[in-house]
């Protein structure tokens, strides 16, 4: 079942941050992963999350792709860019779902 991961993030160092970006998209598109959505905050409506300055939605095919991603010992000099890059990272999975019904069900 696929799953989407949500990356909200400020930049701490654009330099390592670019490094990682140089090859995250073909080396998360080859562990089964599509980058759906690219963002910069706009501003906050609701809520009581502090605002991070980026947004990158992936589509996963499975939860194993991610953590395939996540772990493979191929990648391991390319998740530190990514971790001196940037900042205050949140990092969440969520079930892809066609409609809210499995949630709505009593």
């Amino acid at each position: 079942m696929p799953v989407y991961a949500l990356n909200l993030f400020d930049v701490a160092n654009k330099n390592e941050y670019l490094e990682y970006a140089k090859r995250s998209v073909s080396e998360v598109q080859s562990h089964g992963g599509k980058v759906i959505s690219l963002g910069k905050f706009r501003e906050s409506v609701q809520g009581d999350i502090t605002p991070r300055t980026v947004l990158i939605l992936v589509e996963w095919e499975s939860k194993e792709a991610f953590e395939s991603y996540r772990n493979d010992p191929k990648l391991a000099d390319l998740h530190p860019h990514r971790e001196n890059g940037s900042e205050n990272y949140i990092w969440h999975l969520f079930d892809k779902l066609e409609d809210l019904r499995p949630i709505l069900k009593e």
